[in-house]
């Protein structure tokens, strides 16, 4: 997706913060009728945010109450599904994992019957060896032959705009279509992105009524699901052929459509600097930005590199890519699984299939008389962290002199792993990074959230905020990210550099090392019971205490635990409630209000907008209590004393 700035569009979207799920529900909950599902981590939050709006009464663009109905299993949501699109009505589903492999045997009668409904993926590792919930392209790659156009989305921006494409090319080629994100990494990553305006998409995709035939219907009555047998079977399986070699053009149609409205551009395959790119990376999905800020950086370098996404992997555009590749000398496919006993993992073999046309003459293929060398890289698997570092390697693995392994894998240490001698800091400058450690169930995740929301939201700056944990959740060690820049942020790896390290884990600084890339100048939260700066300076480990000297850092701490405690009417919610008063601790020791010229009062009034929108639900008591969480979080921080931790021998002798 890109941007331009050459005219003005009728529909730039409405400023907001939200998770890839949230973009999802905001455009699902306004064009369809209804939606089937099962919960499936990651795709659960979609289903709940739909769920949400059933509840709360909210009809769509047409005035009709929505429904939603949790089926016993992936397979039924997606056979509800199947029913309700052949009566004519415009439904959808969620799902990730285990679940799109169980409904795949529904997936193959929907595209059969030429149904055109749209599925929500939180693209997820399946189950192999181990089990692991996080991002993976495993499921999505085993329904390739179902015969669903597929698109994949980078950031909650995309995934958003690409649910109302997906939907207008579904019901205009009567072919169903995934609408494929990472799980975790964009379903949920807060970020700063447009939400399209509720007029433009009643404009944009019409009415259920217009294009979805009722196949019920009484009195027009059709057979569909029948036994054909030699006579017939083969006939009807080539004839569908007419409705998939259409789908190119209506896609590009009904993309240039949504450009004309919103000045956001998006095609099968998005190009970025391969003007005269000699490398490429290619690839689909949240790394492809971070990617995209490696290409700036090389090029930077001197590096003549460029990138390729893959927006449309079905139907597969292979000559849109062997165009987009042609003339460079080499390009490596980055895919977020492996298949070992393939000719090679999906994607590349599939672009290896296009030029191989291309080269012997086929039609609508370039004219080509020579073939790029082409490198295959597993990357990401199970949401393992992909930075610029490991795709430097990738592109000193292409180029003249390098290893030039033709497969190979990254962020990992292991015999078919690139080594990383390099790691710079891309992102925007006068970024201000956060990196917590802090427990699962103490509410720190959607304090994140909620600092990124009014970041985005009050202090008008582009935001990205993220969680990183394991299946078990509660309980464990928690880590969670957050990045605030006045430029929009490309990387999406966890960070290594920060201005700002809250430790709500009080066992953090004794069970690793969580002060790990803190800026010169930095600030530590630390969570603790003590009220004197000399007990809580000596209850910090020595090594802590020489890392913080050295980078004159500033060290605020607070019983948020006790604050809870005393605060919350609910006894069930103290612990996550602890989580909260963190974020009046970051209004207080941090200069955003200021560097904006935002009083107190405006940024209270933003916090209880933004506590509304997570806690609502709730009820209004949790609100209060929440809000007197951040103000008491807020106004009874305090600080060590900078003397006191660069003058401290004597205590830390005693310590």
């Amino acid at each position: 997706m890109s941007g331009s700035n050459a005219k003005v569009f009728s529909y730039p979207g409405i400023k907001t913060t939200s998770d890839g799920a949230g973009a999802v529900t905001w455009v699902e909950t306004y064009i369809t009728q209804g939606a089937c599902a099962y919960p499936i981590t990651s795709s659960t939050t979609m289903g709940q945010g739909y769920q949400a709006e059933v509840a709360n009464g909210k009809e769509n663009l047409w005035g009709e109450k929505l429904f939603f109905l949790e089926l016993e299993s992936e397979h039924s949501s997606a056979s509800t599904c199947e029913g309700y699109a052949l009566a004519g009505g415009r439904v959808s589903n969620f799902t990730s994992g285990q679940g799109l492999i169980l409904m795949k045997e529904v997936l193959y009668t929907i595209s059969g019957k030429r149904l055109p409904v749209v599925f929500h993926i939180g693209a997820r590792a399946l189950t192999s060896h181990s089990l692991n919930v996080h991002a993976g392209h495993d499921d999505v790659m085993g329904v390739t032959d179902c015969g669903w156009s597929m698109f994949f989305a980078r950031t909650a921006q995309e995934t958003g705009d690409l649910a109302l494409i997906a939907r207008r090319v579904a019901e205009d080629s009567h072919t169903p279509v995934l609408n494929i994100q990472d799980g975790f990494l964009t379903t949920h990553t807060v970020e700063s992105l447009l939400f399209l305006e509720p007029e433009f998409m009643k404009s944009y995709i019409g009415p259920p009524g217009d294009k979805i035939p009722n196949l019920m219907d009484f009195d027009n009555p059709v057979m569909s699901g029948t036994v054909q047998n030699q006579d017939a079977y083969m006939k009807g399986k080539i004839a569908q052929r007419y409705f998939y070699d259409k789908i190119p053009a209506i896609v590009k149609n009904a993309m240039d459509e949504f450009y004309d409205a919103t000045g956001r551009r998006y095609g099968m395959v998005d190009n970025y600097r391969m003007e005269d790119a000699e490398y490429a990376y290619v690839g689909m999905g949240t790394y492809m930005e971070t990617a995209r800020a490696t290409v700036a950086h090389l090029r930077e370098q001197g590096v003549k590199i460029g990138l390729v996404n893959v927006t449309v992997f079905r139907p597969f555009p292979g000559a849109e890519l062997v165009e987009a590749l042609k003339d460079t000398k080499a390009f490596t496919v980055l895919e977020r699984l492996d298949v070992p006993g393939a000719q090679s993992n999906p994607l590349t073999a599939e672009i290896k299939a296009s030029f191989a046309d291309a080269v012997v003459g086929s039609d609508d293929y370039p004219n080509i008389d020579r073939i790029p060398t082409a490198y295959s890289c597993s990357a990401g698997l199970g949401s393992r962290d992909v930075r610029p570092g490991d795709l430097i390697e990738v592109a000193n693995n292409m180029k003249e002199g390098g290893p030039g392994r033709r497969y190979f894998s990254i962020g990992i240490e292991h015999a078919t792993a690139l080594k990383v001698n390099e790691d710079p800091d891309l992102r925007p400058a006068g970024s201000f990074s956060m990196r917590g450690h802090s427990v699962g169930g103490y509410g720190s995740v959607t304090t994140n959230k909620v600092i990124a929301t009014i970041a985005g939201e009050t202090f008008g700056l582009n935001v990205q905020a993220y969680p990183k944990y394991g299946s078990e959740k509660k309980g464990l060690p928690t880590t969670y990210f957050l990045t605030i820049a006045e430029d929009v942020i490309h990387t999406h790896c966890e960070l290594h550099q920060v201005e700002f390290i809250p430790l709500n884990d009080v066992n953090a600084l004794h069970a690793g090392n969580p002060l790990m890339g803190l800026s010169d100048g930095g600030m530590v939260f630390i969570q603790t019971n003590e009220t004197e700066p000399e007990a809580v300076w000596r209850n910090i480990p020595q090594s802590a205490r020489s890392t913080l000297r050295a980078r004159n850092a500033r060290v605020v701490y607070m019983d948020t635990v006790q604050t809870a405690r005393e605060i919350a009417s609910d006894p069930s919610l103290e612990q996550r409630m602890q989580g909260i008063v963190l974020l009046g601790i970051f209004l207080s020791c941090t200069p955003f209000a200021k560097e904006k010229g935002i009083s107190e009062e405006e940024v209270f009034a933003s916090v209880e907008k933004s506590i509304r929108k997570y806690f609502g639900r709730r009820g209004e008591q949790v609100v209060k209590d929440n809000m007197e969480c951040v103000r008491r979080g807020y106004t009874e921080n305090r600080e060590i004393p900078a003397d006191l931790i660069e003058t401290a021998s004597e205590l830390e002798m005693v310590g």
